[in-house]
């Protein structure tokens, strides 16, 4: 009796240290590794660990500007826990021209870095308009993001912020750490950033990178690249806008929005290569669009927008909703998919809480593939303005692992405007069709609410 107690014991053990170590999969080994949710942007101890209110937090900098200031040409180093190279913490304008900024010296402050700006290389709050021009801002070490705009508003979501606005041009910022944006933006701040070139290396570490109570992102030119796991090229917490740049994620999806929050790209090219999952994600994609219901972003209509350019997709599904109400609007984007030809999917994944709705708006728009559509799912495509679609409808859904998620399709409505087409590839299922263009059933059979058309 002794030793079946023992074995059972035993066996109860291991269970829990295998449930651990699959629960922890993707995460940063970092002692602020693990987040509510496995959100696959989000940085390493978000949504928990010390550091939960920016009132707790004690702030400092190897050099700290404490009033309107002008410097050019000087040197701000830090190798030490928890501290800025530069903090600036002022209401004043500050100007910092061709700076080299070094930080070493990784923290575990889990929330204060990803949410307050704890230990980043460059620091901006208290409402300083602080503008910064060429230079080098090099860190690394764990979560010291490059450049940290903190808005004040303490981590609420859809609150303004205090006015800090960090104006950035010309400067080369490289990261390495986990939890290490290239430019960051919390808590209602406001970053605008010209002709940066920004590279990041580590876990959860997005080039262009918000989190908790969100912000305003403008940028203009550049190159941004990421090369960690759960690294998107952008994510986004925040309102961003992104014109004229280079975006490349060599791991993780290019492009990530949680919640209520919105990425706009104008004239972009991007490309990832998501070769794979972070957190709770399952599947492999270019524009992932999702709410975790960890907090870190207000539940909402989520929106995508790109006018112009370039979007490459190496591997895994071009777009990918779940547990969200996703808008996404294309117009005259060259769209390049090298895996498959899913174009779209909407369906579970990892998370709860919400449900799967997407609207893709096609202005002027060539696309084609098959849509996913999830049996709970719901789906609209609207073509307008000269776009075609040349593709089908699938409910049949399996998962970057093999897993099956749906086998018959949800919800799929679909308006063909006046002067645009849709070019069938497969005989193809939908609820509803308004029809005022060109429908090319291309010898298949299109079934509008189980009824042939």
């Amino acid at each position: 009796m002794r030793k079946n107690i023992i074995r059972l014991l035993g066996i109860a053990l291991i269970a829990v240290i295998l449930a651990v170590s699959c629960g922890m999969s993707g995460s940063s080994s970092s002692s602020i590794s693990g987040t509510p949710g496995g959100r696959p942007g989000s940085g390493p101890g978000s949504g928990h660990g010390p550091g939960s209110s920016a009132s707790s937090i004690t702030y400092s900098g190897a050099v700290e500007i404490s009033t309107s200031e002008t410097q050019s040409g000087q040197t701000y180093a830090s190798s030490t826990t928890d501290e800025s190279a530069l903090l600036v913490s002022t209401s004043d304008a500050v100007t910092i021209e061709n700076p080299t900024v070094t930080k070493s010296g990784s923290s575990d402050g889990g929330d204060s870095c990803n949410f307050y700006g704890l230990n980043a290389a460059v620091l901006v709050k208290g409402g300083s308009t602080t503008t910064i021009t060429g230079g080098t801002i090099t860190s690394d070490a764990s979560g010291a993001n490059g450049v940290f705009s903190y808005g004040g508003n303490g981590g609420s979501n859809g609150s303004s912020g205090d006015g800090t606005t960090v104006i950035i041009s010309g400067t080369t910022i490289t990261t390495t750490g986990s939890g290490s944006g290239g430019i960051m933006t919390t808590g209602g701040g406001i970053t605008k950033a010209y002709d940066l070139t920004v590279t990041t290396s580590g876990q959860s570490s997005a080039a262009i990178r918000t989190d908790r109570g969100g912000g305003t992102v403008t940028v203009d030119g550049g190159t941004y690249t990421s090369n960690g796991l759960g690294s998107p090229a952008i994510y986004s917490t925040a309102d961003i806008t992104v014109e004229n740049a280079t975006l490349v994620s060599n791991l993780s999806e290019g492009v990530c929005i949680e919640g209520k929050n919105s990425i706009t790209l104008i004239d972009c090219d991007l490309t990832a290569t998501n070769t794979k999952c972070n957190g709770n994600a399952k599947f492999l994609d270019t524009i992932m669009i999702y709410q975790s219901m960890s907090g870190d972003a207000d539940s909402g209509t989520s929106s995508f927008t790109m006018t112009g350019g370039k979007l490459t997709s190496n591997k895994g599904h071009v777009f990918h909703v779940t547990n969200t109400n996703a808008v996404i609007n294309l117009s005259g984007v060259e769209i390049v998919n090298n895996d498959g030809d899913v174009l779209l999917s909407v369906c579970d994944d990892g998370w709860s809480g919400a449900s799967n709705i997407a609207t893709l708006n096609a202005s002027g728009q060539d696309l084609s593939g098959t849509i996913l559509v999830g049996s709970d799912s719901t789906f609209t495509l609207n073509l307008k303005d000269g776009s075609t679609f040349t593709g089908t409808f699938s409910g049949n859904i399996t998962n970057a692992a093999g897993s099956t998620v749906s086998t018959s399709v949800g919800t799929v409505n679909v308006t063909i405007g006046s002067t645009s087409t849709w070019v069938l590839t497969e005989d193809t299922y939908v609820s509803s069709l308004t029809n005022n263009g060109t429908l090319d059933r291309n010898g298949h059979t299109l079934y509008v609410n189980g009824v042939a058309y």
